[in-house]
């Protein structure tokens, strides 16, 4: 069965096959609507119903009650059950050739800690793909499976990509990376793909990043300093311990240069005899204790969900931040390989 989903005063409408969800739908029509996890977390995808039924997207966690009284549905997640109207925050026709896919190849891998490689990738000469500072990119591996990584290098670099890989117990690709793969090997990798990057609106931007969540704000970042921005930028990086702030020295150095960068690293379980003298406790918690209010703000968010969870409470409801100027990607842990 297909479904017809008509977009809210706009001319556009596009087919819906029977437990697709409507940004795949979407997608697959052409369009491009804003979205980044696809896993109903980041809530990037929030759209709202106006009328039609569908099952799913109910967006506990990520819609207030408001939002879903008034029909409101993290698209991602909710599968029409009869042709729709829907009301989304933008749609725009997707470019086919946007996407590609290449043959990368490894160029180099670096420890940069104990449960982290940094992985550069080259693509064939004369290939170059543009994207946008923050998003990411699909790794297809040998047997079909596919892992979303974000890109840490700037735009400009556009000849290969830097990617943070962050090693976890059973984890397929990170598995595969610390154990099998060498320079000189090809990866398959489609990319761009994903709704986090900088808008262009000048705003104050907090940055808040948890583990190798600091990977697409490395590329915001260093994407703003290529093009010689000065939009004041905070970053709050969080890790458990000091060593896992993997690459530290790299946000110290931009702050020194650049006035309208600052960089607060943050520990949430620093040893007491570790004698660090920096901020501790919840990465989210120090942007709370640092802003009395963030309603001039935009707040760019990347890391672990739960992570993103509390932000996105705690800057709406308690700092005033609007929530369409929370943009955030979730990293969310694929199901590990079985033993």
């Amino acid at each position: 069965m297909q479904y017809t989903i008509r977009i809210d005063q706009r001319d556009i409408e596009f087919p819906c096959e029977d437990g697709q969800t409507v940004l795949d739908g979407a997608l697959a029509a052409g369009y491009e609507i804003p979205y980044s996890c696809r896993t109903g977390i980041c809530g990037s995808c929030r759209g709202r119903i106006v009328r039609g039924d569908v099952r799913g997207g109910a967006g506990q966690g990520v819609l207030d009650e408001d939002e879903r009284r008034e029909g409101g549905a993290l698209l991602c997640q909710a599968r029409p059950c009869s042709d729709l109207d829907v009301a989304v925050r933008d749609i725009e026709r997707r470019d086919p050739a946007a996407s590609k896919t290449v043959a990368a190849k490894v160029y180099r891998l670096a420890r940069a800690a104990h449960d982290v490689t940094v992985l550069h990738l080259r693509f064939p000469a004369g290939t170059r793909v543009r994207f946008k500072a923050g998003q990411y990119l699909h790794v297809r591996m040998a047997d079909g499976a596919v892992r979303h990584f974000s890109m840490a290098n700037p735009p400009q670099q556009s000849d290969g990509v830097e990617l943070h890989v962050r090693h976890v117990p059973g984890g397929k690709f990170s598995g595969y990376v610390a154990e099998s793969v060498q320079a000189g090997q090809f990866l398959d990798v489609s990319l761009p793909f994903g709704d986090f990057y900088l808008r262009e609106t000048g705003r104050p931007a907090v940055l808040v990043a948890s583990g190798t969540g600091f990977a697409p704000i490395k590329s915001i970042v260093e994407d703003a300093i290529r093009r010689k921005l000065d939009r004041p930028m905070t970053l709050y990086w969080g890790a458990r311990r000091e060593e896992d702030l993997y690459l530290a020295d790299l946000p110290r150095k931009w702050a020194d240069k650049h006035p309208w960068f600052r960089f607060v690293p943050v520990l949430s379980d620093s040893p007491a005899d570790a004698g660090w003298q920096g901020r501790q406790g919840f990465v989210h918690q120090a942007v709370l204790d640092d802003f009395a209010s963030l309603a001039d703000h935009e707040v760019y968010a990347c890391g672990a969900p739960a992570m993103i969870s509390a932000a996105r409470q705690g800057f709406v409801h308690e700092r005033g931040l609007a929530i369409d100027r929370f943009y955030c990607d979730a990293f969310v842990p694929m199901a590990p390989q079985a033993a």
